[in-house]
């Protein structure tokens, strides 16, 4: 049976990071509002030190290490967000990172992790990349566990702690679903304070890994063949599994071209900037919407914003989202 994340350990992690990481803001977006039909509020991680929520989760884990640890440097595997944060976090408290990433990952991330002075490896795919990271931790190097770490998935839960001490009025919460270990970390904080509060999903076909995991009953793995890098995981652990079976009420899965949709629904209406992996919550609350009607008081977590100009317009390009029409939701 596994142990889930007890609340204390966010309220832990929030004092421990909080001198190196963000306070995001929480605002209401009436043109969201206006598209949804419901009130909707917007907790803003795209704000946050390298774009995206990532660095909650990687300061808390690198502050609990031991200085031994710490000192015989830090590898991990990502897809693009995680590994910013960790090469731009260690960087700051001066250690030493290395970061697999497949060559897929976002180009701006390639760069991003190269401009810390990071060491950068890049491989055929994910599967490769760990391979390439479970070497470096057999040599002696401290494995930064992308995947479910209990430390990174308590730093992460203050993202929902913050939400809901803005907001207490909500209830419907939605999340994106890479590894599991912000939606594990948010609802858990969520929940403690409201539990009445329904927590959602959120995944983009090609990057299924939570939602087979659940209807398989374990984690399994999958290829990974959305645009949605960033929750391009290919299996997600059996910690956040738990969380997800034990807290969130379904996990909703949408097309790229949704999720892209989604990215021009907000910069439109929202006047920001998102990533697949965080513009993939506008179809989502539709359909959160039609379960739970109009009462609701609606609840995204901006996750990420690192996406170029040039990759949503190319994204956007190809699936037609440049020509589509304002959507609002049918009253």
């Amino acid at each position: 049976m596994v142990e889930l994340i007890p609340a204390a350990r966010i309220t832990e992690a929030a004092a421990r990071i909080q001198p190196h990481v963000l306070r995001t803001p929480t605002v209401a977006s009436p043109g969201l509002a206006e598209v949804l039909d419901v009130p909707v509020a917007l907790k803003l991680e795209i704000l946050q030190h390298s774009g995206s929520f990532k660095p909650r989760g990687i300061a808390n884990k690198l502050l609990s290490l031991s200085p031994e640890d710490f000192a015989a440097g830090l590898v991990t595997v990502s897809g693009g967000n995680h590994g910013m944060a960790l090469a731009a976090m260690a960087g700051r408290m001066g250690g030493r990172a290395t970061i697999v990433m497949p060559e897929s990952a976002p180009a701006r991330s390639i760069a991003r992790v190269r401009a810390t002075g990071a060491t950068l490896l890049l491989t055929a795919d994910v599967s490769h990349a760990f391979e390439i990271a479970e070497e470096h931790r057999q040599r002696g190097m401290t494995y930064v566990d992308p995947l479910g770490d209990p430390a990174i998935v308590a730093g992460h839960g203050t993202v929902g702690a913050e939400f809901i001490a803005d907001r207490p009025d909500l209830t419907d919460v939605v999340v994106s679903i890479g590894t599991g270990g912000l939606i594990s970390g948010v609802t858990t904080a969520i929940k403690a304070v409201n539990p009445a509060v329904r927590i959602w999903g959120v995944e983009t076909v090609g990057a299924e890994s939570m939602s087979r995991s659940l209807a398989a009953g374990h984690p399994v793995r999958v290829d990974v063949t959305s645009i949605s890098s960033t929750l391009g995981a290919p299996t997600v652990s059996e910690l956040t599994l738990a969380h997800v079976r034990a807290y969130v009420e379904e996990v909703l899965v949408v097309s790229d071209a949704e999720a892209i949709d989604g990215v021009l629904t907000v910069a439109d209406e929202a006047k920001l900037w998102l990533e697949p992996a965080a513009g993939c919550l506008v179809p989502a609350a539709r359909r959160v919407i039609e379960r739970v009607g109009r009462d609701a008081v609606l609840g995204l977590v901006l996750c990420g914003g690192n996406a170029t100009v040039a990759d949503v317009v190319a994204w956007a390009t190809r699936t037609g989202g440049l020509t589509r029409p304002y959507q609002p939701v049918a009253g």
